[in-house]
């Protein structure tokens, strides 16, 4: 190669330059994170915070979103209206501005806007980049204001205006683009618990959710909003006192705290938003609550002598079975996120806002409500002795050098390795395919757990019975960090969690079962990106002997389509039923070769969803799961798989 000659073509030509939203449509996940389900919803997202941050500042306290039959969707709101006249700079509407160019918007000064959503004022025009349409309507000033955008934003109908009226607000419709995503399909589920959440956050707006394809419908208004969340979230829960909330002003940041103790529970759960977006990776807000509260309580167990000369209690004993919800709003001069994303809020003002009103209100309540403060301090205290007793026990393991009899060491295969980080842990279904993994596997890395029967459903059971179940007790003797309020996730003796079933209901419900125990007593585990489900082929399309023998797996029906057209005329299928029913070098390469496996990382994308649904699943209230299945199953004939999970 003439490395001179390819220096010298490096010039202005090879220089791509992309107009308006070219760019957003050539790299759409650098906008929406992806092009699946997930980046499709964030368009809705998008809209709707737009219709949030209205109502968020006092305009507007209705919100509608309707999901259409061709396949678009519409958000209206009640606030002021997008603005319609004339830019100065670009001479050109502004609603136009708003939905044709990156980085424009109400959002940068505190004008139009004390606190919002958005930050980057990318939202509408991103929605309206992937679109096959975006049609707008604005209510302002006694006009109907009207203008459309066609193909991936180009401007179809200029701003007119069709009437006149005494509505005040915005209306967007949209279609997503085809082209650009793997699914255009909105998801009623999805975008319910989104419409739940934010009318948590914002109490007294009342959001209404239509879909025309089902006809199905949904409002969402609450007078109490966060302590109303708390009471949804814990609602299959056994409870330690009431929902406690508090609220105040300090400075220039508004702050909403609701909490409530849970018996029987041994993770905390917090989730905490400023400006109604979730801040999934806490930040100074989480900090300074947890700060406030570690103090609250000690000092009045100290003062009341309710230790009774123990040490004072860490900040992990007190929020044992605690779930909280934080909220804060502030304005965009101080709003300061760590990294890239808006996961971790880094301004400094609000560890000590949120420190000094959690401690002085919860201080003063508990000196008001004396027999749920014995009662607090009681429980954090059988946490304490908890803790303690886990760390001798670790400790008396560590001196005599032996692992603890209730691990069973002829089902445990582990890996060879001791760098924890690289190690997997395959949890799999059965005998005979744990027999086949063992075989398959790395043995430098790849560590086999085979399961003999189904696991406990741990939702609603006792620790005493927990702990007494062979295959539970030995996944927790396994991993190797504990428990519930004792886990720590650095002690995982892997970095990577499989669970391996077979592709039937069968092996869905085991993976439902593990997935609800390291819910409840591994979470971190989960939060972390530890926890995966293994995704085995359900066909093997192959042909011809010797040499010329060909083959191919297919994960679906598509793509043993494909791979019918690939191996050509003559081909014959497998098709597995389980497992077992691979090959030690099937399994390893399909399932649990790293270079061509297909794995799927559990997530909790929905906090709202997951305790809801794992409440309904799996929780004992036999008639609240027959009400979720007769409003969610649809048992028709084409509905295959819903009618073989439920026959």
């Amino acid at each position: 190669m003439d490395i001179k000659k390819e220096i010298d073509n490096y010039n202005a030509s090879e220089i791509e330059y992309l107009e308006g939203l070219e760019g957003v449509r050539k790299r759409p996940a650098m906008y929406i994170g992806s092009t699946n389900v997930y980046g499709l919803h964030h368009l809705v997202w998008e809209i709707v915070d737009n219709a949030v941050d209205e109502s968020l500042n006092g305009f507007g306290n209705k919100i509608t979103v309707i999901i259409r039959n061709d396949g678009s969707i519409t958000v209206q709101d009640e606030g002021r209206g997008i603005p319609v006249d004339i830019h100065k700079k670009t001479k050109m509407p502004a609603v136009q501005l708003i939905f044709t160019t990156l980085h424009s918007g109400g959002k940068f000064n505190e004008q139009a806007y004390k606190s919002s959503a958005g930050l980057h004022g990318v939202g509408s025009a991103v929605t309206n980049a992937l679109s096959l349409f975006c049609d707008v309507t604005v209510y302002k000033n006694g006009n109907i204001n009207h203008i459309r955008f066609e193909n991936g934003g180009k401007l179809k109908t200029p701003l007119e205006i069709l009437g006149k009226t005494l509505k005040h607000g915005t209306t967007v419709t949209f279609k997503p683009d085809p082209k650009i995503f793997s699914t255009v399909e909105f998801k009623w589920d999805m975008i319910y618990n989104h419409l739940q959440e934010s009318a948590f956050l914002l109490k007294k707006v009342r959001f209404i959710l239509k879909d025309e394809r089902t006809n199905n419908e949904a409002e969402f208004y609450y007078e109490n909003g966060l302590k109303e969340y708390i009471e949804t979230l814990n609602q299959s829960k056994l409870t330690l006192g009431p929902v406690i909330d508090f609220n105040d002003v300090v400075g220039q940041i508004s702050i909403e705290l609701a909490f409530q103790y849970c018996l029987n529970e041994y993770n905390e759960t917090i989730y905490s938003y400023v400006n109604n977006v979730r801040t999934r990776d806490g930040g100074t807000h989480e900090s300074g609550f947890k700060t406030g509260i570690t103090k609250a309580v000690n000092d009045f167990a100290e003062t009341n002598s309710l230790l009774r000369g123990k040490a004072k209690l860490e900040g992990s004993d007190i929020r044992e079975g605690l779930t909280a919800i934080i909220s804060l709003r502030m304005p965009e001069s101080i709003l300061e996120f760590e990294g890239q994303t808006k996961g971790k809020l880094g301004t400094q003002q609000a560890l000590s806002a949120v420190s000094n009103l959690i401690y002085t209100k919860f201080t003063y309540y508990l000196n008001e409500n004396k027999e749920f403060a014995v009662s607090l301090i009681k429980k954090c205290i059988d946490s304490q002795n908890a803790r303690l007793a886990a760390r001798k026990a670790k400790e008396e393991v560590r001196n005599k050098k032996k692992k603890e009899t209730i691990i069973l060491s002829d089902k445990l295969t582990p890996a060879q390795s001791k760098d924890y980080e690289l190690n997997e842990l395959f949890i799999v279904e059965g005998d005979s395919a744990g027999g086949s993994a063992k075989k398959g596997r790395n043995p430098k890395y790849q560590a086999i757990l085979p399961l003999r029967g189904k696991p406990l459903n741990t939702d609603s059971i006792t620790l005493d019975k927990l702990l007494k179940n062979e295959e539970i007790a030995t996944i927790i003797n396994t991993i190797g960090a504990g428990y519930g309020q004792n886990f720590d996730v650095k002690n995982a003796h892997y970095g990577k969690i499989i669970i391996m079933t077979d592709a039937d209901t069968d092996g869905a419900h085991i993976q439902i079962l593990l997935l609800t125990f390291f819910y409840h007593y591994m979470r971190p585990l989960i939060t972390a990106g530890k926890v995966y489900v293994a995704v085995p082929p359900l066909y093997r399309v192959y042909k011809g002997t010797g040499k010329d023998f060909t083959y191919q797996y297919a994960w679906n029906d598509e793509d043993l389509a494909k791979a019918k057209e690939k191996i050509g005329r003559g081909y014959l299928v497998n098709r597995y039923k389980g497992l077992g029913e691979m090959n030690p070098a099937q399994l390893k390469e399909s399932t649990m070769d790293p270079s061509h496996r297909l794995l799927l990382k559990v997530g909790i994308d929905d906090p709202l969803s997951v305790d809801k649904e794992i409440a309904i699943l799996m929780g004992k209230d036999t008639l609240l799961r027959k009400k979720w299945v007769e409003e969610n199953i649809n048992f028709n004939q084409e509905d295959k798989f819903m009618k073989e999970v439920f026959k």
